[in-house]
């Protein structure tokens, strides 16, 4: 399943397709007893989808035959015991994707010639997904992290490895009594093939980085490339070598401190906006602002989620069997304000105080 939504992926998915693109979209939960339930939410999720394009006269006998095929395929491939908040799974003629995410999405069956992409634009852009580069004097490691969890990742030619060459990497890692290690050139040149690799990576896939080692180590790798220099470093060796357990419990500090200085800058901002006269809350307000390209800071609740109707010049409350219902409002206006340049920030709950869960700060 997939989960890093980076630019130039976000733009093949944005990509025109031969109708019918079919995008399906379900919740899923990590737990029991509620994920007890999402293997028979899946097969009805999928097989909606197949009823509908039985039903679309736009789509031909080949057509209908090849997507439920893809369909079938990427079924197949969804592995509901690691599954997140929300599955999404994309079908057209000659492809599928399975999208695994951290932020829960309404039950829904889209066909159009593109694939619905605001629920994972609103899920990257709420986990808040980051780097970790581990640098040891014999190994380099890098980790993706993201929704209270980090992973290691094999990607860029990560892990780095060299043979250990007159020294011993474990004692160093531990007491840190041969600091002579990363003074060898032979390191420098490993530290540098690091720093390389890393910035060719965040080319591609831009995120916070965040460097873990000895403080000579980090000293060495600013010195040696560019990369270190931008990132957080986080003076704590051995998790070159060490378990992701390890490596979240050495971050989670450093993100705890800098998700309450984040909720402290969104709350000076908006407060500021009311004095100016540049403020707005509530989703009828801003989605017609996130429309207008009017919105230069969101500001949105973690857990915040409401259903609306349009009632033609406004949103409205949606009430329960509302054919016409929007559960995703929120992502829309997330991915709206994002195509407009606007800066987004998810807070935890409660911190927008009488702005009943999503905020602004306006541009004009």
């Amino acid at each position: 399943m997939e989960h890093d939504l980076s630019p130039a992926t976000l733009a093949g998915l944005r990509r025109p397709r031969p109708y019918p693109a079919v995008s399906v979209l379900t919740p899923t939960h990590q737990r029991e007893p509620l994920n007890a339930q999402d293997p028979v939410r899946l097969r009805n999720a999928v097989a909606a989808a197949k009823k509908q394009l039985e039903s679309d006269p736009a789509v031909t006998r080949d057509r209908r035959t090849e997507v439920s095929r893809q369909l079938d395929r990427a079924l197949s491939e969804v592995d509901l015991a690691h599954s997140e908040d929300g599955l999404v799974i994309f079908a057209a003629p000659g492809e599928h994707q399975v999208w695994s995410l951290a932020r829960s999405v309404p039950e829904r069956v889209v066909l159009s010639d593109t694939f619905l992409t605001r629920n994972l634009v609103s899920a990257r852009t709420a986990e808040r997904p980051f780097w970790v580069l581990s640098v040891a004097a014999d190994r380099v490691t890098l980790w993706s992290g993201g929704a209270g969890r980090v992973v290691e990742e094999r990607a860029g030619g990560f892990p780095l490895t060299r043979s250990a060459e007159n020294f011993d990497p474990e004692r160093v890692e531990r007491v840190g009594d041969q600091p002579s290690a990363f003074r060898d050139e032979r390191t420098r040149r490993f530290l540098r093939e690091a720093d390389i690799a890393m910035s060719a990576l965040l080319r591609d896939h831009p995120r916070p980085l965040y460097v873990t080692g000895q403080p000579v180590a980090l000293s060495l790798l600013s010195e040696v490339g560019s990369t270190a220099r931008g990132a957080v470093h986080v003076q704590r060796g051995g998790l070159a070598h060490g378990t992701p357990e390890a490596v979240w419990q050495a971050l989670r500090p450093v993100l705890e401190a800098e998700a309450r200085r984040s909720a402290r800058e969104v709350t000076r901002s908006l407060e500021s906006a009311r004095g100016r006269k540049e403020f707005a809350a509530g989703v009828d307000e801003l989605w017609q602002s996130a429309r207008d390209g009017r919105v230069r800071l969101l500001a949105v609740e973690e857990n915040y989620r409401i259903t609306v109707r349009d009632a033609g010049d406004h949103l409205v409350i949606a009430e329960d069997g509302d054919l016409d219902a929007r559960e995703d409002i929120v992502d829309e206006i997330v991915e709206q304000c994002l195509e407009t340049g606007a800066e987004v920030r998810f807070v935890p709950d409660g911190t927008l105080g009488d702005a009943d869960g999503i905020a602004a700060v306006l541009r004009y």
